[in-house]
């Protein structure tokens, strides 16, 4: 995980640990700005997780060459960074933002 990723986690837990009803002034602008960043990181994520899918096949396609070289580090650590586990995690404390912030528009 990124630095960048998990300063984002960070400013997540902290709207949503804020009490209802204690929002300050302008809670509602960081909430709507770490949604907006939230978003943005999901589909760098996402557009991340094709690009490394799209390599694997590649390399895949690769072993069946007659080159005799096989690019099992690479497909390795390719396929080590495929992993959604990251996405799916985002996107889960995204929809409780989300719904924190349908809250708030509705107090």
């Amino acid at each position: 995980m990124t630095l960048e990723t998990a300063t984002l986690y960070d400013d997540i837990r902290a709207l949503l640990d804020q009490p209802p009803g204690a929002e300050e002034s302008g809670f509602l602008g960081r909430l709507e700005h770490t949604l907006t960043d939230g978003y943005a990181r999901a589909l760098a994520l996402e557009a991340e997780r094709v690009r490394l899918a799209r390599r694997m096949g590649e390399l895949a396609g690769g072993l069946h060459r007659e080159s005799g070289e096989v690019p099992t580090a690479e497909l390795g650590a390719v396929a080590r960074r495929l992993t959604e586990a990251e996405l799916t995690r985002l996107r889960s404390v995204l929809e409780s933002l989300r719904e924190r912030a349908r809250a708030v528009r509705a107090a």
